[in-house]
C-alpha cells in the first residue's frame, strides 16, 4: 500500500520502550546485528509531529517513503517516518516536490541522497543487515525532517493480521501501525476517513498485553462512541473534543470495534495484542455471548445499547401502528360485507313489504374501527417525531444513512 502521508500528527508525549533483547548497536556502525535488533529509538522522534509507530512492511521486498510530506503542518517529514523491513529488502524514497530541497542522509553514513527538489526523483537502498537505521533530511533537522527505518523482527516483527472484509469500507486503513513497547497509545476519535471526519486514527494499532488505548474526541463529526463487536469494552456517546476514554488489554487477541452510529459511513477499527496474526473478534477478555452458545439453549437477543433499543422501538411500535390500521380496514371491510349480504337476503324475501323501508341516518358509521384508524396514525406520527429527535440528537449522520 502507499505510504500514508495525511495521518494526523499525534501527540509527542509517547516514548518507545525497550521491548526486551540488546540494542544492535553494531548495526548503527554498518554491521550485522547479532539477533533481532530492537527498534529503541532513544528520543528519536522527540518534536517529530507524523511520528505515528513503526509502520510494519515486513514480507515486502520493496518499499516507498516519501520525501516532503505534512509534519506539523509544513512540508518537512517522511511518510511514513519509520518503517520495518525484512532483511534484503529496498527502501524507495520518493520526492514528492513540496518543501524545496530535501536530501536522505543516514546517521551511520552508510547511504546519502543528493539534494533534490523534483517532484518523482527517488532514490533507494537496499538494507542487507538487521538494525536500526536513523537518517536525516539536512537542511530541515531541526524542522523534524528524521526518519527510521527498522531491519529485521526486532520487538517480535509479525506479519499483517487477516482481518476479512473488517476494513474493506475503512478508506482511511492503510496498515496495521506497530506500538508495540508503549505503556500507553491514544486513537484519536473523528478524524479525516474519506473526506468525512468518520474514522479512528489509526484505525488499526498493534500493542503489547498490558498497554493502556487512551480514545480521544476530536470534537468533529458529532457524536461518537466507541464499541467492542465482542463486548469487551464499551464508551458514551459524546461530541466534546478533548473527551477520552481508556481500555486496558491484558490478553492476546484482535478486538475489532465500530462507533455505532456511524458503522454504516466505515467508522470501524481494531486493536492487535501480541504477535497475533489470525482473524479478529477473537479477543480474549470479551466473555459476552459465550452464554448462548455453552447453555445450547434458545435465547432471544435483546439490544445492548441505546440506538438497539431505539430501532425496537421503532420495529415494535411500527408492528404496533400497522396491525391497527389493517385490523380497522379489515373490520370495516367484513361489516360492508355482512351489510351487502342481509341486503340480497333481503330482496330474496318472499314476504311483500307493504311500506317503504326506513333508511337510519349514519348507520355505516363505525366507532370500532374510525378509532382504530386514528389511534394507528397517531402512533405512526408519535414514531416520526422521535426519529427525528434521534437524528437531532445524534448530530450527524446515523445508521440510517
Amino acid at each position: 500500500m502507499a505510504p500514508n502521508a495525511d495521518r494526523q500528527p499525534r501527540p509527542t508525549r509517547r516514548r518507545l520502550l525497550a521491548a526486551g533483547g540488546a540494542v544492535a548497536t553494531g548495526a548503527l556502525l554498518g554491521a550485522a546485528g547479532p539477533a533481532a535488533a530492537q527498534s529503541s529509538f532513544d528520543g528519536w522522534f522527540d518534536g517529530v509531529s507524523n511520528y505515528d509507530g513503526v509502520v510494519d512492511r515486513t514480507g515486502q521486498s520493496e518499499v516507498t517513503v516519501e520525501v516532503g510530506v505534512d509534519n506539523g503542518g509544513q512540508p518537512y517529514g517522511f511518510g511514513p517516518p519509520a518503517v520495518r523491513v525484512d532483511p534484503g529488502t529496498t527502501v524507495v524514497w520518493e520526492w514528492t516536490g513540496r518543501g524545496g530541497s530535501h536530501n536522505v542522509v543516514a546517521e551511520d553514513g552508510s547511504f546519502e541522497s543528493e539534494l533534490s527538489s523534483e517532484e518523482g526523483y527517488t532514490f533507494s537502498h537496499t538494507f542487507e543487515s538487521e538494525g536500526t537505521f536513523k537518517y536525516v533530511c539536512v537542511p530541515h533537522e531541526s524542522l523534524g525532517m528524521k526518519g527510521a527505518v527498522v531491519v529485521g523482527a526486532g520487538g517480535g516483527g509479525v506479519s499483517e493480521p487477516d482481518y476479512g472484509d473488517w476494513f474493506s469500507d475503512v478508506p482511511n486503513y492503510d496498515e496495521t501501525v506497530d506500538e508495540r513497547g508503549n505503556s500507553e497509545v491514544t486513537v484519536e476519535v473523528g478524524v479525516d476517513n474519506g473526506g468525512q471526519p468518520y474514522g479512528f486514527g489509526p484505525p488499526a494499532v498493534r500493542i503489547d498485553p498490558g498497554t493502556t488505548v487512551v480514545w480521544e474526541w476530536t470534537g468533529r463529526g458529532g457524536s461518537h462512541n466507541v464499541v467492542a463487536e465482542d463486548g469487551s469494552f464499551e464508551s458514551e456517546l459524546s461530541s466534546e473534543a478533548g473527551y477520552t476514554f481508556s481500555h486496558t488489554f491484558e490478553e492476546e487477541g484482535v478486538y475489532e470495534y465500530v462507533c455505532v452510529p456511524h458503522e454504516s459511513l466505515g467508522m470501524k477499527a481494531a486493536i492487535v495484542v501480541g504477535n497475533v496474526s489470525g482473524g479478529g473478534g477473537d479477543g480474549g477478555d470479551g466473555g459476552e455471548g459465550d452464554g448462548e452458545a455453552a447453555g445450547g439453549g434458545f435465547s432471544i437477543p435483546m439490544p445492548s445499547d441505546f440506538v438497539g433499543w431505539l430501532a425496537l422501538l421503532f420495529g415494535a411500535g411500527g408492528g404496533l401502528a400497522v396491525t391497527m390500521v389493517l385490523g380497522a380496514e379489515s373490520y370495516a371491510a367484513y361489516r360492508e360485507h355482512s351489510k351487502s349480504e342481509q341486503a340480497y337476503v333481503g330482496e330474496q324475501s318472499t314476504e311483500a313489504a307493504d311500506t317503504e323501508p326506513v333508511e337510519e341516518i349514519g348507520e355505516e358509521y363505525d366507532p370500532v374501527g374510525t378509532a382504530a384508524l386514528v389511534a394507528g396514525y397517531f402512533v405512526l406520527i408519535a414514531l416520526l417525531w422521535v426519529f427525528m429527535y434521534f437524528v437531532e440528537f445524534i448530530g450527524g449522520p446515523t445508521i440510517t444513512g
